[in-house]
């Protein structure tokens, strides 16, 4: 059979960056799996971050004369912390075969740090502090030179502390690297646990405030009891948040605090740090993890679900309110198995009651056209699916049948452009938001080599 796809990534001579070891995994995916559609858009999707987004250098005095890479999103010429990280994750197991792309992610690791220490509680910053942000009139906070917007997010931060974590543990767990860089890693972990601690409000309301055209109505943000969670106000869609406690961030932060744990113990760095950490992991856990048998208690961050059961809010106040939803962005309820192997198996009972809601019309974002069906939300709007959600639906599942679902969906969904989009309307792919979106191209990439190493016959 003759499979007539065009060709849509990139000219090798346009390439940011080429990596020996991604276009050989490449080579070898499409050769050895018989659906050629998924070889096609996996060749296009998986390097797409290293192809368009990525400006690295390798000794730049910002840094140190360290390496420093810039990441951006795709369309929009800023590094969002969660994003930068997200898009580059799947290559970390490529970085023994390929020491320069071990240097574009150090490079990574090093310019998220600067951002951290420049302002923990923004969410995307530019490459230089000369340029202005377009959001500098508009929001009511202390903006400060490099900040993109000043969204106060806690997985941002998570995922640095994640993306350290893999990184080290892909090098067969060297230390070299950070104790090389041990002033910057020391502060931005300092800063990092300050923040998440400032902002458990035990004390006092924190430093952080903001407001864009009225809204939050309080600057301060939201009320809320403090419980140990983290407050935040922002979602990883970067949409305002309804009440402060953002369920799936707690669960992400608890998971990356554990891994900062082990990673700081390995360092010997312990005496400047394991009190914070333990204290935060401790009163997460209390939290997060005291489930009664009604599943209602005001610190709780399970419901008891009329249809389903227990099943997780999505946020809560600490004072009795929670809301019943979820979003596609990452972290999501949909996504804790992949992102929080180690609190949240796939067989959770509560989980598992949590994704049958999810993947329901009694999930206020799930959508089912006559193409797709999905988790959204309200960042673009009700009848538009994200493929991140659906990707994360297929990694997420242990049922054939569901995966294939998901495939065949991903599938019809790009609308011959050939790669992933950030939402797509449910009844008509054609129509779709940002046709450059490298976080939801890395995700495919790294579901389709998932698939091939653990389920192959599935990309037949």
């Amino acid at each position: 059979m003759n499979f007539n796809f065009p060709k849509v990534r990139l000219a090798a001579n346009h390439r940011r960056f080429i990596s020996p070891a991604v276009e050989s995994l490449i080579k070898e995916i499409k050769k050895r799996i018989k659906n050629k559609a998924l070889a096609w858009l996996f060749e296009n999707c998986f390097p797409n971050t290293l192809d368009t987004t990525i400006e690295f250098q390798r000794n730049n005095t910002t840094v140190q004369h360290q390496p420093d890479t810039y990441v951006i999103t795709g369309d929009i010429d800023a590094m969002w912390l969660r994003d930068s990280s997200a898009q580059v994750h799947p290559y970390l197991p490529l970085m023994k075969q390929d020491a320069q792309l071990r240097l574009v992610i150090e490079g990574v690791l090093l310019r998220q740090c600067l951002c951290v220490e420049r302002d923990p509680y923004a969410n995307a910053h530019y490459k230089y502090t000369n340029r202005t942000s377009e959001w500098q009139s508009m929001d009511q906070t202390d903006m400060r030179p490099g900040v993109h917007e000043r969204k106060w997010e806690l997985d941002s931060l998570c995922y640095v502390l994640r993306l350290m974590h893999s990184y080290w543990n892909e090098v067969d767990r060297d230390t070299k690297f950070f104790h090389q860089n041990s002033r910057i890693f020391q502060r931005t972990i300092r800063i990092i646990l300050k923040t998440m601690k400032e902002q458990q409000r035990f004390h006092n309301l924190g430093p952080y405030t903001y407001q864009r055209q009225g809204y939050p109505r309080d600057p301060r943000g939201h009320p809320a009891r403090p419980n140990g969670l983290i407050h935040s106000y922002f979602r990883p869609s970067d949409d305002l948040q309804i009440y402060p406690y953002l369920v799936p961030s707690q669960f992400f932060a608890h998971h990356t605090l554990k891994l900062l744990l082990e990673l700081v113990q390995k360092l010997n760095w312990t005496k400047y740090f394991l009190h914070d950490i333990s204290s935060l992991i401790i009163s997460l856990r209390r939290v997060l993890f005291n489930v009664d048998s009604d599943g209602h208690t005001f610190n709780s961050v399970t419901v008891k679900h009329a249809k389903y059961g227990l099943i997780y809010a999505y946020e809560i106040d600490g004072m009795g309110r929670s809301l019943l939803m979820d979003d596609a962005n990452v972290p999501s309820l949909l996504s804790l198995p992949y992102l929080c192997p180690n609190d949240i198996s796939l067989n959770h009972s509560i989980y598992l009651n949590t994704r049958m809601f999810i993947l329901s019309k009694d999930n206020p974002w799930f959508s089912k056209g006559t193409v797709l069906e999905g988790v959204g939300g309200p960042h673009v709007g009700f009848g538009m699916v994200w493929p991140l959600a659906i990707i994360m639906r297929g990694m997420t599942s242990t049922d054939d049948d569901e995966i294939r679902f998901c495939l065949k969906m991903l599938e019809k969904s790009h609308a011959n452009t050939g790669f992933m989009h950030e939402s797509i309307n449910m009844n008509n792919p054609k129509q779709f938001t940002r046709s450059w979106f490298a976080w939801a191209n890395s995700l495919f990439g790294e579901f389709i080599w998932k698939l091939y190493r653990e389920k192959p016959y599935l990309l037949d």
